[in-house]
């Protein structure tokens, strides 16, 4: 029994080994290739050139932007749809969603046709000399369609986990609504919030696929660093390679941010 025990566990210790390490390799050896591919006087020679700098300026402005307009208006959204109960609440849930498995070219189009010169409601701002698609409006709204479910559904998750006996008793005391919002439920859910906002700005400095449908790839306008990486990829391979791995390298560092609050967020738990 002891000997059949024994062999059983070093079977399962093997499978692990093998599986993890199969993983590990399929997810870490492009990555790494990436690397090996440049090296640091390539890759620092690169970093001046001005379609770099643009493109990696842009992509931070507009994720920023983006972030913060997801948190203004998301955060009250999902803390209200969590609470409340209303007619069509099942349907909002799976809109919320929905950008996270829809093609981000159908976003896009969907985009395009409802915002563009001649869409749906870009034809009547056209009329008043306003343009949305192919400007740096397009490029944030691409990125707060297709980024926002990360924010929200954190938030909505956080939001029905919280016991509303907390709020109940402020509200009991005399507290206001808005004061006990700021006082109990966003001190309560806040690292977990962080921790959306967080997955949220990487979802938004990594899109493109929406982007270049709404907003095309025009350098120095529209041209983000995933677009700056196709643009790259006809005729400057280096810059391509410098591009992929400043994204790697802010990719890496937002998810060990993560991994941090995730951390101490079941540590405080």
């Amino acid at each position: 029994m002891a000997t059949h025990f024994r062999v059983s566990r070093s079977l399962a210790l093997i499978v692990a080994v093998i599986s993890i390490g199969i993983v590990t390799a399929y997810l870490a050896l492009p990555i790494l290739t990436l690397f090996l591919h440049s090296n640091p006087a390539l890759f620092i020679s690169s970093l001046s050139e001005p379609k770099v700098i643009d493109a990696l300026v842009l992509s931070l402005i507009t994720s920023a932007i983006a972030m913060v307009i997801i948190v203004i208006v998301g955060t009250p959204a999902a803390y209200f749809h969590s609470r409340l109960e209303y007619p069509g609440k099942n349907i909002v849930d799976i809109l919320i969603d929905l950008p996270l498995v829809l093609p981000p070219a159908v976003a896009g189009l969907a985009l395009l046709l409802m915002y563009g010169r001649m869409g749906l409601f870009g034809q009547y701002l056209h009329i008043y000399g306003i343009d949305i698609g192919f400007t740096i409006i397009a490029v944030i709204m691409a990125q707060i369609f297709v980024a926002s479910p990360f924010y929200l559904r954190q938030a909505k998750a956080l939001f029905r986990q919280l016991d509303p006996s907390y709020e109940q008793t402020a509200l009991s005391l005399g507290g206001s609504p808005l004061f006990i919002f700021a006082t109990i439920v966003l001190p309560l859910t806040f690292e977990g919030l962080l921790s959306g906002l967080v997955m949220t700005f990487a979802r938004a400095l990594g899109e493109f696929g929406a982007t270049i449908m709404v907003a095309g790839n025009l350098p120095g306008v529209t041209q983000t660093m995933p677009l700056a990486i196709y643009g790259a990829m006809e005729g400057d391979f280096n810059t391509a390679i410098t591009i992929s791995i400043l994204l790697v390298l802010i990719s890496f560092g937002i998810m060990a941010i993560i991994s941090v609050l995730t951390k101490r967020r079941g540590l405080l738990a």
